[in-house]
């Protein structure tokens, strides 16, 4: 049996086959990509505005390079995506392959523009790493088009339920697999802003299903998904001299329809929720601790790399609706540490981690738990530009047949950052 994964790119979850959800839009991905010898996610899209008219093109082009000592998808060689391992013996060949390419470079420009109700900040940028209908190509994608003005923000950006500063300074593209990480199409409302925030969002909602063992089954065909409400979400993050603390959450609402005029009725639905932890300790002058832990039901979509959001469960005691849909626990860990060496040289050190409470009629090959371990060093010769050196180690683990595979690579990376600015 095939566990029906969630492809996700910069427009539109895709659905193959899912038990409910035949659509499912979502813009999750791609990180703060290392600079030693040190960085902060996000930052530059929280900085305080200037007070004149400014406009920024800004990016950097990077060359990923290295040695694949076990298998993964094709499509996914220059990256760890633990979902993507083997989930049954030499699922994609014979170990060892190299891979490289430039995916991770990024195109991006932003702009501030004084108005009377104050600043109008507004960011526009991509990336050359496809997904989804354009997976495992090099092009073009979508990752942020927002733009704010006081207290109020609109377009495709983070989420609020993730905290983009948990992500280390790492060189692997796809990320810690435990961590909440997606950039949704919202508008969001920032009553509290500066060292001490509050924000609340409605968020394009999306979800996907898992027909499990019934996968080819005709009386699940007529089966739709429909959102009537969008997620909401909110996050409030409180700054001390250490660091800070940041807590967030989402409720979402998922239907599914039976459109078969049959014996059977499957039209059903389920509140889906989650509660984000996160942190950042300054442990000395050359330390940044990087802290999340969240769990939740049927937000797997939200996740930096999980599958489906709905499963399968067995049912038989009812005759008109022998198997249901419910919405899946979650948890995931993501521990790491940034230590500065000097000037030129930095490192980080990690772990992170999702499990994932299986429904009983997945597949026994169902994704069920993910691992993923790496550590680094990194050196910057001269201001933008970087070299660096990783080694990366991720486990994937089946639902019930007792399989387990294995990622372990060594990658090195080469990145050159340009920025041109204008006013400000």
């Amino acid at each position: 049996m095939r566990l029906q994964q969630m492809y996700r790119w910069a427009g539109t979850v895709w659905l193959p086959a899912a038990l409910l959800l035949a659509s499912a839009p979502t813009t999750a991905r791609a990180q703060n990509v290392a600079t030693a010898p040190t960085a902060t996610a996000g930052a530059s899209m929280q900085a305080q505005a200037p007070t004149t008219p400014s406009f920024e093109i800004y990016g950097f082009t990077m060359l990923d390079i290295g040695h694949d000592f076990k298998q993964i998808h094709p499509n996914w060689t220059d990256t760890l995506r633990v979902t993507r391992l083997p989930s049954f013996e030499n699922e994609f060949g014979r170990n060892h392959s190299t891979f490289a390419g430039v995916r991770q470079s990024r195109l991006g420009v932003r702009a501030t523009t004084p108005t009377s109700l104050g600043d109008l900040k507004t960011t526009f940028e991509f990336e050359l790493f496809g997904t989804g209908v354009d997976e495992g190509q090099t092009t073009f994608r979508l990752r942020h088009a927002y733009g704010e003005l006081g207290q109020f923000g609109a377009g495709q950006t983070w989420s609020p339920f993730m905290d983009p500063d948990v992500f280390p300074n790492s060189i692997e593209y796809w990320g810690p697999t435990g961590m909440v990480f997606f950039r949704n199409v919202q508008f969001r409302w920032m009553p509290i802003q500066g060292a001490n925030s509050l924000t609340l969002a409605l968020e394009r909602p999306g979800a996907s299903g898992d027909q499990g063992l019934y996968e080819d089954r005709v009386e699940l065909d007529g089966i739709k998904g429909r959102f009537p409400m969008p997620d909401v979400s909110a996050a409030y993050k409180h700054t001390m001299d250490w660091g800070y603390l940041r807590a967030a959450g989402i409720l979402r609402l998922v239907k599914w329809d039976d459109t078969v005029d049959d014996e059977f009725d499957f039209s059903d639905g389920a509140t889906a929720w989650g509660i984000n932890l996160s942190s950042n300790v300054k442990a000395g002058d050359s330390d940044v601790i990087r802290l999340q832990f969240a769990f939740g039901e049927g937000i797997q979509n939200y996740w930096n790399d999980a599958p489906v959001d709905i499963g399968v469960e067995n049912d038989f005691g009812n005759p008109t609706a022998p198997v249901r849909g419910v919405a899946l626990p979650i948890t995931g860990l993501v521990a790491f540490i940034d230590h500065t060496w000097n000037q030129k040289f930095s490192s980080t050190f990690g772990y992170s981690r999702t499990d994932i409470d299986n429904s009983d009629g997945q597949a026994p090959n169902a994704y069920k738990a993910g691992q993923y371990m790496l550590g680094n060093l990194l050196y910057s010769p001269v201001p933008n530009v970087m070299v660096g050196g990783e080694l990366q180690w991720g486990r994937r683990e089946n639902f019930s047949d007792d399989f387990h595979s294995d990622g372990l690579k060594m990658q090195f990376s080469f990145k050159y950052n340009f920025s041109y600015k204008v006013g400000g």
